[in-house]
């Protein structure tokens, strides 16, 4: 069955033939390989400006300055609420407790940094190796697509860095036990916590576009979307805990825009379903 889904070469259809398996990881290692050098392109990027990107983009959650901490500040003064909502001061401390420590961190976002740069290039080169497979009309239906993956992608990273992030940094670093007790963050912590939680809010926000084609292919459908509404807030819920610290309120930050998200996917399952009763339709009359 998969060799029947990938037997077509790209090209016209009459010079389209079945291809081999053998041909098939060709053509996978050679998208494979343009999405490794995409990366590597990205990765130098971000290694020409990595004093950038670690102090101002990495680290930036940590600074009271931030930009997320400022407009809080805005708000909670526009609310007459004073400097309620102001943070003046983020309690933590940053080590490095490996020899290798700082190399690795920078190696980690430089790897980190290429693939977000890079990644419309690599879903683009995923593409390309899908597309042959699908017939015209499948074609026509899913243009656009790799915009909207990009887009939802990059708009999960910016939701994921600018409201989770800081909020995240922020709760961790005044959450004591004891006044006794002093944060001291190792900079291995911060990435391993910082990387999943942006990077999950960006591929979490795929939803729609997932719930999108599981429908086209009949896997899905409103009314299946509609009865599991409650299970899928309880998986929602699951993601939200996993990408997230242990706390309610971060859980709560990410679990909204996935409900949101999750009602807009079955809106989309909805002209889906109408679109597929009108080809129908149209294959009888």
């Amino acid at each position: 069955m998969a060799l029947k889904f990938f037997n077509r070469r790209r090209g016209p259809a009459e010079e389209r033939a079945e291809m081999s398996f053998i041909d098939h990881l060709e053509e996978l290692r050679s998208h494979l390989f343009r999405s490794i050098i995409a990366i590597a392109i990205g990765g130098v990027v971000i290694g020409i400006y990595n004093k950038f990107v670690v102090r101002d983009v990495l680290m930036g959650p940590t600074h009271p300055d931030f930009i997320t901490y400022r407009l809080l500040c805005k708000a909670g003064y526009k609310m007459g609420l004073g400097d309620m909502m102001c943070i003046t001061e983020i309690p933590v401390k940053m080590q490095n407790t490996f020899m290798s420590g700082q190399l690795t961190l920078l190696l980690n976002v430089i790897l980190i940094g290429g693939f977000i740069l890079a990644f419309p290039y690599v879903f683009w080169q995923f593409w390309k190796f899908i597309k042959p497979a699908l017939t015209d009309r499948e074609k026509q239906r899913t243009k656009g697509v790799i915009f909207w993956v990009s887009f939802l992608f990059f708009l999960g990273i910016v939701f994921g860095y600018f409201v989770i992030a800081p909020y995240t940094v922020n709760f961790l670093s005044t959450f004591t036990l004891d006044e006794n007790i002093q944060n001291i963050w190792t900079i291995t912590s911060y990435l391993d916590t910082m990387t999943p939680l942006i990077m999950g809010t960006g591929l979490a926000f795929q939803l729609p576009l997932v719930i999108y084609f599981l429908a086209k292919i009949g896997i899905v459908s409103p009314a299946f979307l509609r009865r599991y509404r409650r299970h899928a807030i309880v998986i929602i819920l699951i993601i939200a805990a996993f990408i997230t610290p242990p706390d309610v309120i971060s859980q709560c930050i990410v679990s909204l825009p996935l409900l949101l998200l999750y009602e807009i996917s079955i809106k989309l399952a909805v002209k889906v379903e109408k679109q597929n009763k009108k080809d129908e339709t149209a294959e009888w009359s």
